[in-house]
């Protein structure tokens, strides 16, 4: 009986139910959003090192040599010279030292020098190496060569054998063209890392460019790092950060790119705060909208309750409607969810390279809508409690 009463109210008050429910769905699928997007950034961009422990450049902030280097973002803080690489690639603590030299682009897409050994030697992920798609291979030392992440190939429409000639500077200028022609040989397989942006060519490549400073001949952007064991690198920041004011070793990763969340927490939870607000105010129309239809339903009340309805049974009748409402706008949210997480994902995903999966199993998947729908069983608690005080005799009596 309960469930024909709910589904009766739900119905006579449809166009109240669906705008409420509506309410309920744009704040839960806005907070999915910031939270699930938040946990997994957090995560995913913290365990992203492309397979290093630390990076070493020239003297700034560790935040911006980190995000210049792995993620390609950010300007780079400076140039350091060959023998700064030779220094940090013949040191004992030291597995493997990979240059890069970074100041070109093509239409916006980074354009990195590097050696082929960043692809035949380094893990980007523990178990997997770099590999191309079938008909490509590696650049060769010297030649005019270039290998294309995944996404940056896609994008551009690029396949072995397509041409183009790169831009001076990080930002795209169509006035600045080298007269250099680089020939695509190797399109990576996707990575779901920041290398998949890049369009990687050989060191001498970008360090000779046309136009470019004599002195970038011998000088380098960074060097990425991987060490023998983790007490390596406190030793290589005592030595370079603490008692250097040249050099920059930024070390750990993991640890650096948190900083990134902690400047920009507040946008989390500004966000989850708007969130929980429409959630609030969804919730006061779940009450204000049974409330004000109290007065038309005293009588129909006041018939079930002559007919042997219990008042528990009213109340429960009303508080069921009001999570109904709850239960309703929740599961729209999962909708309205997909498409901002799909919405946000592929906008990292072209900024940074970084995949998430919105999709992965997150615990406010159950304590978000159960928390709508609780919201909601607390707005119905007046209009139920009004309900559970309809007199019969009073409600029914004729008028003369």
């Amino acid at each position: 009986m309960i469930w024909n009463l709910i589904y009766r109210s739900l119905r006579q008050h449809a166009l109240s139910t669906l705008v409420t429910a509506g309410s309920i769905a744009l704040a839960a699928g806005l907070l999915l959003t910031v939270w699930v997007v938040k946990t997994q950034s957090q995560a995913v961009f913290a365990s992203t090192n492309s397979g290093f422990d630390a990076v070493l450049g020239a003297r700034g902030s560790k935040l911006q040599l980190v995000l210049n280097a792995i993620f390609h973002l950010e300007a780079s803080p400076g140039n350091i010279e060959a023998k700064d690489f030779e220094m940090i690639r013949r040191h004992p603590a030291v597995r493997a030292a990979i240059p890069i030299a970074l100041g070109d682009n093509y239409y916006g897409w980074r354009i990195v020098g590097t050696v082929e050994q960043l692809f035949t030697d380094i893990e980007y992920v523990p178990g997997r190496h770099y590999a191309t798609a079938p008909g490509g291979r590696w650049f060769r030392l010297g030649a005019r060569e270039a290998v294309v992440g995944s996404y940056a190939a896609k994008q551009l429409g690029w396949t072995v054998g397509s041409t183009f000639k790169p831009y001076h500077g990080l930002a795209f200028d169509p006035k600045a063209q080298h007269e250099e022609l680089y020939t695509v040989v190797g399109v990576l397989e996707p990575t779901n890392t920041p290398v998949d942006r890049v369009i990687w060519i050989p060191l001498e490549g970008v360090q000779t460019m046309s136009g470019h400073n004599p002195l970038a001949a011998t000088e380098l952007s960074a060097v990425l790092v991987q060490l023998r064991a983790p007490s390596a690198g406190l030793m290589l920041d005592l030595m370079i950060n603490k008692q250097g004011d040249r050099l920059t070793f930024a070390y750990p990763i993991g640890t650096i790119v948190a900083e990134l969340f902690n400047r920009i927490g507040w946008v989390d939870r500004v966000l989850t705060l708007v969130a929980w607000l429409v959630a609030l105010v969804a919730a006061g129309s779940v009450l204000v909208s049974i409330y004000n239809s109290m007065s038309a339903r005293q009588r129909d009340i006041a018939i079930l309750r002559a007919l042997g309805a219990r008042r528990r049974l009213v109340f429960g009748a009303v508080l069921g409607e009001a999570a109904a409402i709850g239960a309703l706008g929740s599961a729209a949210g999962l909708a309205v969810f997909m498409v901002l997480a799909a919405t946000v994902t592929s906008i990292i995903r072209a900024q940074t390279g970084v995949v998430l999966e919105p999709l992965k199993w997150n615990p406010v998947f159950w304590w978000g809508p159960a928390a709508f729908v609780g919201l909601c069983l607390l707005g119905g608690v007046v209009p139920a409690v009004k309900a559970y005080r309809v007199s019969v005799a009073e409600t029914i009596a004729p008028v003369s």
